[in-house]
């Protein structure tokens, strides 16, 4: 095949083969780092392998999941805090199959943008890489495409798939043991975690303030910061608890909030009873609802208001519950039960 005169190149055309190799080159170490029994975390193959005898599984069932962060994705851009956005990316996910009962075991990412910029690029694998790490999962690949014509200028976009899994009898929920007085147990979340941001945006646009304006409701942050904080991964502190065979539910709660996701866990018959008085609402949402004007019932269908999962266990297995959650670092407490519907 011979050079054709004026031949155009895919480079001209607006896709830089030399930029994305050599943000794959950069990505690798970070790559490496996640390596956990089952998985080598390498890059450039065409497939990932996972030895789940090497995990230590008998029997187990696979479980998948995929997410991204939506629009808190234009906070990062239109404030260049691009280094924790990979946390959310992970926790999306990872937190789904917690849900399940599963634990995470290997993570794939996806990112598109209109022109490969590495710096932002790495920051974000980075900040991926740092959330396989929190919830001991294996980063072993993903793709990068560059697509000029379909993303603005410094825009991209994150999608992220995580697969887990959970021996046979593990599987969450537990339906056939729930009973009317078992109790929900909340753990708190970090912020409004990665849900709700197109309502966020909408009030800081009413509020007036700009995103490097100090949060009025962080002390020492800026508002970009602020709501920047990442999504809590939950992996270390809950998965041992389901392991042990106390919890009979959990829900990560993501869209939808603390209305539509806890009745996801929770058997035919029966309704989680949340009572609102059990927890403070944290001063960010308290921010969000005054200067948005939001009705109790619509922060309440569209963030978390503080708590980012809930368990449910049976009366007697709430104290030991509560004390290991509160030993791992966590912000637990009982916000509710289960009651005939």
């Amino acid at each position: 095949m011979t050079d054709l005169p004026n031949g155009l190149t895919y480079a001209q055309a607006g896709v830089d083969i030399d930029a994305g190799n050599a943000l794959v080159e950069a990505i690798k170490p970070l790559a490496k780092a996640t390596r956990r029994p089952g998985a080598e975390a390498g890059l450039g193959g065409f497939g990932a392998l996972f030895d789940l005898k090497a995990a230590g599984y008998e029997d187990a069932l696979l479980v998948s999941t995929t997410d991204g962060v939506g629009t808190k994705l234009r906070i990062a851009i239109d404030s260049g805090l691009h280094g924790q956005v990979g946390i959310d990316l992970v926790a999306m996910c990872v937190n789904d199959l917690l849900a399940q009962g599963a634990e995470p075991l290997l993570f794939l990412d996806y990112f598109a943008t209109g022109k490969l910029d590495i710096e932002t690029a790495k920051s974000v694998v980075a900040g991926i890489a740092e959330g396989c790490k929190l919830a001991g999962a294996a980063l072993v690949g993903g793709e990068t495409a560059e697509m000029p014509g379909m993303y603005g200028d410094g825009d991209y976009d994150l999608a992220g798939f995580s697969v887990g899994a959970v021996e046979r009898d593990g599987v969450l929920p537990k339906l056939d043991k729930q009973r009317a007085g078992d109790l929900i147990i909340g753990v708190g979340s970090s912020g409004p975690h990665s849900n709700g941001y197109s309502l966020v945006r909408r009030v800081v646009e009413r509020s007036g303030l700009a995103w490097d304006a100090p949060a009025p409701f962080a002390e020492g942050q800026t508002l970009a910061q602020a709501l920047m904080t990442p999504t809590r991964i939950y992996v270390k502190s809950v998965l041992p608890l389901l392991q042990s065979g106390r919890v009979k539910g959990g829900a990560h709660i993501t869209g939808g909030g603390l209305i539509e996701n806890p009745p996801r866990c929770v058997a035919p018959g029966l309704v989680p009873v949340l009572d609102w008085n059990a927890w403070p609402l944290p001063p960010v949402f308290e921010w969000l609802q005054q200067v948005g004007g939001i009705s109790d019932h619509e922060l309440r269908r569209t963030f978390n208001c503080g708590v980012g999962f809930i368990l449910v266990v049976a009366a007697s297995d709430a104290e030991p519950v509560l004390a290991a959650l509160l030993n791992a670092g966590e912000d637990a407490f009982i916000c509710g039960q289960l009651a005939a519907a």
